[in-house]
This record gives C-alpha cells, sequence and structure tokens, in this order.
C-alpha cells in the first residue's frame, strides 16, 4: 500500500535544510521525496503547515533504569517521538545474567517501539562488585548473531583497558570480530590513560560532564553522546558541542531517566526542546538524534527521510518546540496527540519469568545490622553532586556522643548496601552528604550496577524497616519514617521492573518522590536516581559496595575511617 503525506516541510538531516516536499510511503519503506500527485498513492494525507523529521533514536540508555518493561516504555515514548533506542542491558544482567539478556531480547521483540542492544561488558562492573550475574567473553558470543545486537555495551572497566586485562580485550576483540562498535564509559579519564583506552578501539563516550573533556575526547576520535538524564544532567555544560565544528561528532543519550520525568518532560524531544531554548539550533539537535546515532551504530536504513529508509517519522506542529502531532513506524501510525495506539506486549518463556521474578535471596535484617563502631579517627563521607553522578570524598570528625553519628545539622547520613542475590550477608556500612532527609530512611533495590539492596537513614530501626520491605515486595524503592512505610513502589521483575501502565508506574513514582521530600530532601535532590549511583564503583570519587568503600580513582577498597 502506498501512502502520500504532502505539503510537509521536511528535516533533510543530511544538510541541515527544510525542504517543502511529498513524502511516498510504500508498506514500510520510504520510496520518494519530492513533488508528487495525489494519485500516486492509495491513502493521501495533508501536512500543511507541519514539519517531518525523522523518528528520534536514544544513543544510550537503560530501559530497566525506567522501571519499565519494553512494551511499557514504548506506550510512554513513542508519542514524545523516540521510535528507536540502543539498550544496555547491563542492569538485569548484574541480577540474572544470560536469562536477564534472554529476558530483555524476549521482552521487546515485535513491539512497535525499534529495541537495539549492546551486549553488557562489565557484570560485574569491578571485581568489587557482588553481583547476581557474571557474564566472561564467551557468555556473550552467541547473542552476536542476534538481529537487534549492534556492539559491545560501555566498556565501564577502563583500568581493564589501560593494563590490558585479558577477558576484558577478549570481549573488544569480539565486537570488532563481528564488526560492532565498542561504547566507552570513562569519566574525567584524560592524557596518555585515554590514548590507551581510546587506542583498544573504544568509539564513544556519555560520561563527559564538561566541554574541556568532551573536546580531548573528540579530538582523540570518540563520538560524544551527550546526556540528559534524571539525575545525570550534562546538556548545559555540554552546549559548545553544538556548534558546527564539533556537533557532527555527537550524539543525544538519557542513560538512565525515571518515568514520572519520561511522561511530564518527554525523552530525546525534551532534549532537543532544550536545546533550543538555551539558543543552539534544533535542526543540529535533530541530526544528533537521528542520522548520527544511526550511522554509529550501522544502522543503515533509520534515521533520516530519504528514499530506501523505514518509514520510521515524525509529523510536528511546530518545529522549535518540538510539538509531536503523530508518530509513524514502519509506515503505520503508532502514535497520536500524545497518546500511544494500543498493541500487543510480547510474551515471555515462563522458564526466563520465573528467573527474573525470583531474584532476591536475602534474610531479614535488624537494627543492629546496621550499627557502625564509634570511632574518633576522622571519617570518610561520600559527598552527593545534585545533577551528576560523580561523588566527592570528605573527611570529618563524626560525633557518636548522642547516637550512631548521624549528624543532620551537617546533612550527613547513615548509608547502607545490602548483597541481595547469594545470601552472603555481605553489608557494607557508610555515611553520606548531600541527600537531605531530615528523618526517615529511604531503600531501594535499584543500585548501579549490581543492584544490591542500598539504604540511607537517620536511624537504624527506620533503615531495618526499609530494607526489610524490599526484600517483603521482591523489589522497589520505600520511604519510611518513625517506624511506618509512607510510600513505596514495587519493582517485581528482577527488582528493576514493573509490568504495570507507564501511568501507573509514573503515579507511583511521584508519590514516593512526594513523600521523601516531606522528609526535607533539598530542592532539585532526586534522591533515589542518586542513592542508586553511590554504589556504582566506576565512578569517581567515593563508593560503596557490600564489602565497604571503593577510592575508584585508585580502584581500591578504602576502610570508613581514615588512617592516621
Amino acid at each position: 500500500m502506498k501512502k502520500l503525506f504532502k505539503n510537509a516541510t521536511i528535516v533533510d538531516v543530511f544538510t541541515g535544510a527544510l525542504d517543502n516536499a511529498c513524502l511516498l510511503v510504500e508498506d514500510d519503506r520510504i520510496i520518494g521525496v519530492g513533488a508528487y500527485e495525489d494519485d500516486c498513492a492509495d491513502e493521501v494525507v495533508d501536512l500543511s503547515g507541519k514539519y517531518v523529521c525523522p523518528g528520534f533514536i536514544d544513543g544510550h540508555m537503560h530501559i530497566e533504569s525506567t522501571m519499565m518493561t519494553p512494551a511499557r516504555l514504548a506506550e510512554v515514548s513513542l508519542p514524545h517521538g523516540t521510535t528507536a533506542v540502543v539498550a544496555d542491558p547491563h542492569e538485569i544482567a548484574n541480577v540474572c545474567g544470560v536469562d536477564g539478556l534472554d529476558y530483555m531480547l524476549e521482552a521487546s521483540e515485535d513491539i512497535p517501539l525499534k529495541v537495539f542492544f549492546t551486549l553488557p561488558s562489565c557484570v560485574p562492573a569491578t571485581a568489587f562488585d557482588e553481583a547476581g550475574g557474571r557474564l566472561a567473553a564467551k557468555d556473550l558470543r552467541d547473542f552476536y548473531h542476534e538481529e537487534r545486537v549492534v556492539g559491545l555495551a560501555e566498556m565501564m572497566n577502563y583500568p581493564g583497558v589501560i593494563y590490558r586485562d585479558e577477558d576484558v580485550l577478549e570481549k573488544i576483540a569480539d565486537a570488532k570480530k563481528h564488526n560492532m562498535v565498542v561504547d566507552g564509559h570513562a569519566p574525567l579519564l584524560s592524557g596518555k590513560k585515554l590514548d590507551k583506552y581510546v587506542g583498544e578501539g573504544i568509539g564513544s563516550d556519555h560520561e563527559c560532564s564538561n566541554f574541556e573533556e568532551a573536546l580531548e575526547k573528540i579530538k582523540k576520535g570518540q563520538m560524544i553522546m551527550i546526556r540528559e538524564g534524571t539525575a545525570a544532567r550534562n546538556l548545559q555544560a555540554l552546549l559548545p558541542l553544538f556548534d558546527a565544528r564539533y556537533s557532527h561528532r555527537c550524539m543525544l543519550a538519557t542513560d538512565d531517566r525515571h518515568p514520572a520525568d519520561l511522561l511530564a518532560d518527554g525523552h530525546i524531544d525534551n532534549i532537543v526542546r532544550k536545546v533550543g531554548e538555551y539558543g543552539k539550533s534544533v535542526i543540529t539537535a535533530i541530526q544528533m538524534a537521528t542520522i548520527q546515532a544511526a550511522q554509529y551504530f550501522s544502522l543503515p536504513d533509520i534515521g533520516a527521510i530519504a528514499p530506501g529508509f523505514k518509514a520510521d517519522f515524525l509529523v510536528l506542529d511546530d518545529l522549535n518546540s518540538v510539538s509531536i502531532s503523530e508518530v509513524y513506524v514502519d509506515g503505520e501510525l503508532v502514535a497520536k496527540d500524545g497518546e500511544a495506539l494500543p498493541f500487543d506486549a510480547p510474551s515471555v518463556t515462563r522458564y526466563i519469568e520465573n528467573i527474573v521474578k525470583n531474584s532476591f535471596h536475602v534474610s531479614p535484617l535488624s537494627a543492629k545490622d546496621f550499627y557502625v563502631q564509634p570511632n574518633k579517627k576522622k571519617c570518610r563521607v561520600i559527598m552527593v553532586r545534585p545533577g551528576q553522578l560523580i561523588t566527592d570524598e570528605w573527611q570529618t570528625t563524626l560525633d557518636f556522643s548522642k547516637g550512631n553519628g548521624v549528624d543532620l545539622s551537617r546533612d550527613i547520613l547513615k548509608l547502607a548496601v545490602i548483597e541481595r542475590h547469594k545470601q552472603t550477608g555481605h553489608i557494607g556500612l557508610g555515611y553520606v552528604g548531600g541527600i537531605g532527609l531530615k528523618k526517615g530512611a529511604i531503600a531501594s533495590s535499584v543500585s548501579h550496577d549490581s543492584h544490591n539492596i542500598i539504604v540511607i537513614g537517620c536511624t537504624e530501626e527506620d533503615m531495618a524497616l526499609a530494607a526489610n520491605r524490599i526484600i517483603e515486595m521482591g523489589g522497589g524503592n520505600v520511604v519510611v519514617a518513625n517506624g511506618k512505610v509512607l510510600a513505596e513502589m514495587r519493582l517485581p521483575v528482577a527488582g528493576l521492573m514493573s509490568e504495570e501502565s507507564a501511568r501507573q508506574i509514573a503515579l507511583q513514582n511521584k508519590l514516593v518522590r512526594f513523600a521523601v521530600d516531606d522528609l526535607g530532601v533539598a530542592e532539585g535532590m532526586e534522591p533515589f536516581m542518586n542513592m542508586a549511583f553511590v554504589s556504582l564503583p566506576v565512578i569517581p570519587h567515593l563508593k560503596i559496595t557490600p564489602g565497604g568503600l571503593v577510592d575508584v580513582d585508585k580502584f581500591e577498597r578504602v576502610s570508613l575511617f581514615v588512617e592516621e
């Protein structure tokens, strides 16, 4: 069947021009762009006064971090113009190993959102982590034959690359053997160490938090993914990259974005819109979000409005505000006026479903499990930076004369990470600053990348209550105070995702946010997302695992109290 979309203003992502033309589509592909008569098609759609651009591509994201299954993500992302995502399933792989990869492939099969995968390179992320799964190079090889696998995901173990760890290099070699990209993850890496890292074939980076870092990586051949998620918001700092001399080496990504933010603010369309608000070219942002991402990942038939390309495109009422009225995928209307059209979610093999829904192996906890032995030495406190994944180390003396070392006047709270995969009983204890809680505790089974239970609180009793509620729910987020559960969000799929509708998940997400705001969290702080990254020992500077604190810069464990 042929469809003619006439009188549109088409965004040409190859030249950056705006062209008045017709768009001729046959079945799932574009067969013509130019002047066509109505009688050349079976159906004619008049788009006078409207713009057409390719569907947006998220260059790097973790579907699990949206807390939605792939089908539920499609419901919310399609109306915002995202027609394809490149997903790294390392969150669920850290919990369930290869069964987690199988789940994501099955759960995303034949949904309107095109889901491509990069294979997790670091499961667990480091030797310091205690994950549920472990993926060696040999475990990934069969997955390279999957049609929707496009590369090796973010190589977070940059010391392993630099110092030539055998398994790390084997994974990179396998990706190259299949002519696929290797994504990077090397925050603040510079100079000769960066040379060694890039020299092994690492093609991109999404961790740049300042322009100078991004410029060095561009000059050394990397593509930069400009990230604007929930916790990590790097767009404003990287605005110079939208200038002509740099923009062709960039694409857009969300990495981790919570469901409430996806519904309220949008997906890649939100980033494109912000670019215009900051005074940069919306068309340049669209090029980053379409053809440049498609070319980097060798996706030859998406990302442009041109003959031979898949008919994945957006109809915009206004270009600068990125006001999307209709979304087409493979020539079919999949979203209209902010709503996705109904579609059937794929079924998942019962064995795989049983694995991902029974992922907790941990005993109940008590207040005494969170006690820290009083010490007069200086204590290492993990300091959170709002809007960043990077944390800092603050060394200070804690006052144990009145209790547990928590100091609300200085915003110092107790922190714990509890191993939940293999019943080891390991609990890492520490302190965190910058969260802002004045009472109660918060807990989550979303703690990157191993996804053990993480808890922040003012009292050991509330911390135990929060952790035990996570275990009872089989995963999720919870807010407690004074011995009572104030709000909770269930995530029964590997402790990471929910099968409920996007709106229901977003509502629960909002409720836990509102509850934690009432406990005194600072304005602009998203504590659950920030808390989730406090346990990721591949992002500078100080992190915590079930085995205790990790100095990421030195890549070694350190004691809670500073040795004199």
